[in-house]
């Protein structure tokens, strides 16, 4: 039995494609090194800073990611990709060509004899009520087709531009946090344990720090905090899971 792990948060793009490309770097020798012990990879939400799928464009940059997913996914090893806030655009191109499942939603998998529900976790819990209103914008299917008729050196400039701003005056939030009671994916799990069928690990991304928090009804709140500033990753292995460092 192999490990199985879970990766979130790389942004890639953010906040330029020269810093991009030196973490992408760093992601392609953490797949080189884990990659023969790899029985599946979760890719948990962000891996880009944004992307957008027309009809006949792909987003221009990472395609040694791309390329790497797709040497994986032919090698037999299947990769679970979570749509994050930042990627919420991704359709069916990385499921048709590189091979991904995709999911929009948190899905509950067993995994080495434990129940796990993994998402990216943006829009879960109490609060953040601006972003759940623009979520249900984005996800429009009006909407979409409206920006798909941009050409895509403007729409995807856009993108960046607003995107930057969102990170200028939320990115600090990032990296605070006022104890587990504020955090709002931990009060979502210890909710779930309460009133739904319990299970034994919450994995998500989103809030960029790295957590490991055991929960009142039994049960953990996996945070795998980011490749931005961590490079952190969860680790599956013989029904135990880890929250590890990648040290280059």
């Amino acid at each position: 039995m192999g490990s199985i792990y879970f990766v979130s948060d790389l942004h890639l793009g953010a906040p330029n494609l020269k810093d991009s490309h030196v973490r992408e770097q760093r992601f392609l020798r953490w797949i080189d090194q884990h990659q023969a012990d790899m029985d599946a990879l979760f890719i948990v939400g962000d891996l880009f800073d944004f992307w957008f799928e027309y009809k006949r464009v792909v987003p221009r940059g990472f395609v040694r990611t791309l390329g790497r997913l797709a040497t994986l996914s032919d090698s037999g090893i299947p990769i679970y990709f979570f749509t994050g806030n930042h990627d919420l655009w991704v359709d069916d191109y990385l499921e048709k060509e590189i091979g991904c499942k995709v999911f929009t939603e948190p899905q509950c998998f067993e995994l080495q004899g434990k129940k796990l529900l993994v998402g990216h976790g943006d829009g879960l819990g109490p609060g953040d009520h601006g972003y759940k209103f623009l979520k249900r914008i984005f996800t429009n299917p009006f909407l979409k087709w409206c920006f798909a008729r941009i050409h895509p050196n403007t729409g995807i400039a856009l993108a960046d531009y607003f995107s930057r701003k969102s990170r200028a005056k939320t990115g600090h939030k990032d990296q605070e946090t006022n104890g587990m009671d504020e955090e709002w994916l931990y009060v979502y799990a210890r909710d779930y344990q309460q009133t739904n069928t319990p299970v034994d690990l919450f994995v998500f991304g989103h809030r960029h720090l790295p957590f490991d928090e055991k929960l009142p009804e039994g049960g953990r709140y996996i945070n795998l905090g980011d490749w931005i500033q961590y490079f952190t990753f969860g680790k599956l292995c013989k029904g135990e899971m880890t929250l590890e460092e990648f040290k280059d």
